[in-house]
């Protein structure tokens, strides 16, 4: 057994013979003919992307008067571009109607009325004996009914009286058209109007009515206004849609009781006659005049309403004549532009008097569009086909206004069912307009004719 302090046997070894490191020399590479090929390539392929970062350079380095003067050639081709694109597109943009229909208002009429201070309804006032208490004078009456006319008071008393007094009925009707006061002309408006036609048709009374207005006096309204009809619209240039900077220019406040209060006097015509039927005739003319004011579009519904109740007024022998005057007298003074389809378009009624009102309309505006030379329903359809529509100075403004007035002459009266002579003549100008018109043509409201009479021709099949 080895003595434990004797040495171990690994530490008699020898060392380790660590073997020396042999350096690696590296081999020069040998540079072929391929080599070269590639090295000469590469550096051809690099010389473009060299030129064009030197073009770039070069561009930013240019002075600000050359880009200016790219910028404002480039301006230069989209301003044509866009003027090109505008003559294209013209067409989509109909023109606008309307006519300047009142001109500068004259001086209002006085609204001072002395006879007030005697009338009965006052003087039962001032003799009562509540009057201590009121203290009410005589000069202080006007002001004191104007109270009573406000609050509702007056239609009460005149109510339990039974009668209107003149003073009084001509008192209100003033204060109605010519009061610059809108609570004074409302409530004006609803006493004239209650007093024709009661709200509560139940218990209605019997007025002694000691003064009614006439049609002359809703007339010089008119004219106090500066209403235009009389003025020739075809020739003056006064009618053209302005915007009156003056505060006497277009139409006032009071228009719209004016409106109200015919529009209550033709539906108590039962009650009491005011109108003739030549002032009727009159009045419609007006009131269709009226829808051409542009400045009157928010009062589009009264006058319909108006419009309707002045239609309702005729008996029915005398009511398809009154439409030939009605209409003849509105050819006079509207152009035959799209003025005239306004005109025609605010008889908007579905009732059969509002139809024939409406195709006599259109029917007179298409005469006057032929200057008066044709008369005849035949002549009037022939003439549209025989204009040439490939024509490029045609007016195709003027034949789509054309289009619109047959559509509304011939669909409101019973001539496409019985006259099938007239139905073949529309179908082939309707025809004729959707052939000579091709889908290409960029000539101003041609897609709006050949659209139009594509859509009546479809229509027309259908009946």
């Amino acid at each position: 057994m080895t003595k434990m302090d004797e040495p171990l046997d690994f530490e008699f070894e020898e060392p380790c013979i660590v073997s020396p490191i042999v350096t690696k020399h590296k081999k020069k590479k040998v540079i072929g003919l391929d080599d070269l090929l590639s090295d000469f390539y590469q550096v051809k392929s690099d010389i473009p992307k060299k030129e064009s970062k030197r073009a770039k350079i070069h561009k930013f380095d240019e002075s600000d008067d050359d880009l200016d003067t790219r910028e404002a050639e480039l301006n230069n081709y989209v301003n044509k571009c866009q003027q090109h694109m505008n003559e294209i597109s013209t067409d989509d943009q109909m023109p606008l109607w309307g006519l300047q229909v009142f001109g500068d208002q004259k001086a209002m009429a006085t609204l001072t009325f002395p006879e007030l201070s005697s009338c009965a309804l006052l003087q039962s006032f001032m003799e009562n004996e509540a009057n201590s208490l009121l203290g009410i004078k005589t000069e202080e009456g006007e002001t004191f009914l104007e109270g009573l006319l406000v609050n509702g008071w007056l239609l009460k008393l005149v109510t339990d009286h039974g009668r209107v007094e003149k003073c009084i009925g001509a008192w209100t009707f003033s204060l109605m058209l010519y009061s610059p006061k809108e609570e004074l002309r409302a409530a004006a408006c609803e006493f004239c109007c209650s007093i024709l036609l009661p709200k509560n048709q139940v218990d209605t009374v019997m007025f002694e009515m000691g003064w009614l207005p006439n049609h002359s006096e809703l007339r010089r309204a008119l004219e106090v206004y500066g209403f235009l009809l009389d003025s020739p619209s075809k020739s003056s240039s006064s009618l053209e849609i302005v915007d009156g900077d003056s505060d006497s220019a277009g139409p006032p406040h009071n228009i719209k009781y004016w409106i109200k209060y015919v529009s209550v006097c033709c539906q108590a015509s039962a009650k009491c006659s005011v109108f003739s039927t030549a002032e009727v005739e009159d009045l419609i003319t007006s009131v269709i005049y009226l829808f051409l004011d542009r400045q009157l579009i928010g009062l589009s519904s009264a006058l319909k309403d108006c419009l309707h109740s002045l239609i309702s007024f005729f008996s029915d022998d005398a009511f398809h004549l009154s439409c030939q005057k009605i209409a003849k007298s509105l050819i006079c003074r509207v152009p035959t532009d799209v003025n005239c389809l306004r005109s025609v378009e605010s008889v908007a009624g579905l009732d059969a008097r509002s139809k024939h009102l409406r195709s006599v309309l259109a029917f007179q505006f298409l005469v006057a569009c032929f200057d008066d030379k044709v008369h005849d329903e035949e002549q009037i359809l022939r003439s549209l086909i025989s204009i040439n529509l490939k024509d490029k100075n045609c007016d195709l403004l003027k034949m789509y206004i054309q289009l619109v007035l047959a559509e509304n002459w011939l669909f409101c009266n019973s001539l496409l069912k019985d006259k099938p002579i007239i139905s073949a003549t529309w179908s082939a100008c309707l025809r004729n307009c959707s052939c000579q018109i091709t889908s290409t043509d960029l000539r101003s409201y041609a897609s709006k004719v050949r659209s139009k009479a594509s859509y009546l021709l479809q229509g027309n099949a259908t009946r």
